[in-house]
């Protein structure tokens, strides 16, 4: 009796595990961290450079932007939606606040609170177009990123705004305990974006409308009120990282975040979030900004063409979409 009752515990506790390990299997953030584990091996046999600490620091300061591009990329995919836009947005608001400084005395404070404002403005813009009307946000966010590119070279005359403050490139350059400040910037939106996805109501909302928009409207939700966050978070999230790199360059460059959409997109769909919408993490996010960074900063100390590295993260893109369809199948 007290044999067949130790077997049958024996037995339960062995299908829990093997419950666990099959639920795991359909994750899409595994085969993230599976990628990520492998190409950090290869690239560490292909370069004796990329796991050097002087390198680690240089890739994690180059993630930190994507990764917060394309943490407000994963709430617009969630939602089934793109935004197109993002690399414009970071020029836009780069040279603005670089303006700002330079050609006008504005204080550094002001200027960046200001053309975060002005950059966040091309999301609100994306998210009234795209909640009030049935164009696709392909289109909508094409026409913003024509805009927004547009208005940072007319700004500028095409030419780049340089003379920023020491004080104010600390914001690109510095280090806090070692770590470089955009990392620090990155890892405080990571840590805020998973609050609101997964411990709010409005990041339910979220995760619901791209699983079924019409079961969301039916239920109350006005589905117009989180199109229009969201794209807003999206500019944020660009004019943000649009603040960072004109930090970094010391200067606003009007030609800057060109083919960024591509990375946040890349970022974004490598590290589990459905293009259909309603599914993935931002832990899968950051995980697949990681893999972009690590393909782009390889490619780099192998001196592979910048064309050729355009050819890879588009393979990359497609893999992951068909891992990801064949996880769905299979569950």
């Amino acid at each position: 009796m007290d044999l067949n009752l130790s077997q049958k515990l024996t037995l339960g506790k062995k299908n829990v595990f093997l419950k666990k390990i099959n639920n795991s299997y359909y994750k899409p953030e595994i085969y993230a961290v599976i990628g990520l584990v492998l190409l950090s091996i290869a690239l560490s046999i292909a370069s004796p450079y990329f796991f050097t600490s002087r390198n680690m620091i240089n890739l994690a300061r180059q993630v930190s932007l994507n990764a917060i591009i394309a943490t407000g990329m994963t709430f617009v995919i969630l939602t089934g939606g793109i935004d197109l836009s993002v690399g414009s947005i970071v020029a836009f608001t780069g040279t603005l606040i670089a303006g700002f400084i330079v050609n006008t005395g504005m204080s550094p404070i002001l200027a960046t609170i200001l053309g975060l404002l002005l950059g966040t403005t091309f999301g609100i813009f994306n998210g009234l177009v795209i909640s009030n009307t049935k164009i696709p946000p392909i289109i909508v966010t094409l026409g913003t990123m024509s805009m927004a590119r547009g208005a940072a070279l007319l700004y500028t005359g095409g030419s780049p705004i340089a003379g920023l403050s020491a004080g104010f490139k600390f914001i690109g350059r510095g280090y806090l305990g070692g770590i470089p400040v955009p990392v620090w910037i990155m890892i405080a939106v990571l840590v805020v974006a998973s609050i609101i996805l997964n411990k709010t109501r409005f990041g339910r909302h979220v995760c619901a409308l791209g699983d079924n928009e019409e079961t969301v409207r039916l239920s109350g939700i006005s589905v117009k009120a989180i199109k229009m966050k969201i794209y807003m978070i999206t500019g944020f999230m660009s004019a943000l990282a649009g603040l960072i790199l004109a930090a970094r360059l010391g200067s606003g460059q009007p030609l800057a975040g060109e083919g960024w959409e591509l990375d946040a997109i890349a970022a974004t769909v490598v590290g589990g979030t459905s293009i259909m919408g309603g599914r993935g993490t931002i832990i899968g996010t950051l995980i697949g900004a990681f893999i972009i960074g690590m393909i782009n900063n390889g490619l780099n100390l192998m001196n592979v063409s910048p064309y050729l590295q355009l050819v890879v993260k588009g393979a990359v893109i497609v893999g992951a979409v068909f891992v990801r369809s064949g996880v769905v199948k299979r569950k």
